[in-house]
């Protein structure tokens, strides 16, 4: 049978930052960020908070959502860029937090396309294996450990969150209809993290040097969003024989909101179908779209039979998009 999501979840830290602390950590105004960006606040995790602990959070609130949902789990992808240590796998120590029994779970890292990267794995792993049934995947990140507060154009942007869906199978004609990823790694430079690897070890002259922080070019990212977004976006829409007028909300990687009002305005999409969580959560990355996926379901309930357009850009650079019909 088709895969669909069965069941969606979502947790977000309690602890605002708003523009008044970002502008007085970057030197610059409130005025700045919000014109710039369209993000108001963001959320921070605690100190003392690790990505798995928000990923578990988000795991748990969907299985309160869909009785025995913990029971049915065959395998769990975490989709992360900051995991909580280089090894082992986030996914192993999220799996023995929910206590889930022994099946698969392993990270992927494609930065912010993760979560659609992770959609599209877990596809192949219910045709290939028979026995995997129901895939948990959830999309976590805590950018606020690898921020640089000065750095007015990465601080401004991004927050901290999780978000989970169970996939599981749907009647024919309802679920992913169609998926498509691509990383051009000749552009891996424009956004990243240089130490903390094998290349760059996290010593004392790479944390001098501010190399354990983002670094990002915001042009350049800009160009491939727009460049790279559109054709992914149409190829899964040609993939299920659908166009732009056949979607009915466009559940966007939530890379800052001026951003995506500007590829909206471009791509001729209406923007009354196109839910935003930037606006008051900053760029969630890996859990972006999970988590705009359920604020979308909150204000509106989704109905069986609705056409949602995912995708996303992230890091690589990569680039995701996913078409699901709900059931």
């Amino acid at each position: 049978m088709p895969t669909g999501i069965i069941s969606i979840g979502s947790h977000l830290p309690e602890r605002i930052i708003g523009n008044d602390r970002i502008a007085e950590w970057a030197g610059v105004s409130e005025e700045w960020i919000h014109e710039r960006t369209g993000i108001r606040e963001r959320r921070y995790a605690r100190a003392g908070t690790a990505t798995s602990d928000l990923a578990a959070h988000a795991a748990r609130q969907l299985f309160s959502r869909y009785d025995g949902s913990a029971e049915l789990t065959d395998a769990l992808i975490v989709a992360t860029c900051t995991p909580d240590v280089p090894q082992p796998a986030t996914a192993a120590i999220v799996q023995h937090k929910l206590g889930l029994r022994a099946v698969p779970a392993f990270d992927i890292n494609a930065v912010c396309s993760g979560f659609l990267y992770g959609l599209a794995v877990a596809d192949g792993l219910r045709a290939a294996l028979p026995d995997t049934e129901h895939v948990l995947v959830v999309g976590a990140d805590m950018f606020s450990t690898i921020m640089d507060r000065t750095d007015r154009t990465t601080v401004s942007l991004f927050g901290d969150g999780a978000g989970a869906v169970l996939l599981g199978p749907v009647p024919e004609g309802y679920g992913l209809l169609a998926a498509r990823t691509v990383s051009d790694g000749a552009l891996h430079h424009l956004v990243g993290v240089p130490a903390g690897g094998t290349a760059v070890p996290l010593d004392r002259a790479a944390r001098e040097s501010g190399q354990h922080f983002l670094k990002m070019d915001g042009r350049a990212i800009r160009q491939y969003v727009h460049t790279t977004l559109p054709k992914v976006v149409h190829q899964v829409l040609d993939d299920a024989g659908l166009s732009l007028a056949d979607v009915d909300r466009f559940i966007f990687h939530q890379a800052n909101t001026r951003l995506l009002e500007s590829f909206a305005d471009i791509a001729g999409i209406d923007r009354k179908r196109m839910p935003l969580t930037a606006p008051r959560l900053g760029n969630t990355a890996g859990a972006s779209i999970p988590v705009t996926l359920c604020a979308a379901d909150r204000d509106r309930p989704l109905e069986r039979g609705e056409h949602l357009l995912l995708a996303a850009i992230g890091g690589g650079m990569t680039a995701a998009a996913a078409l699901v019909r709900w059931y």
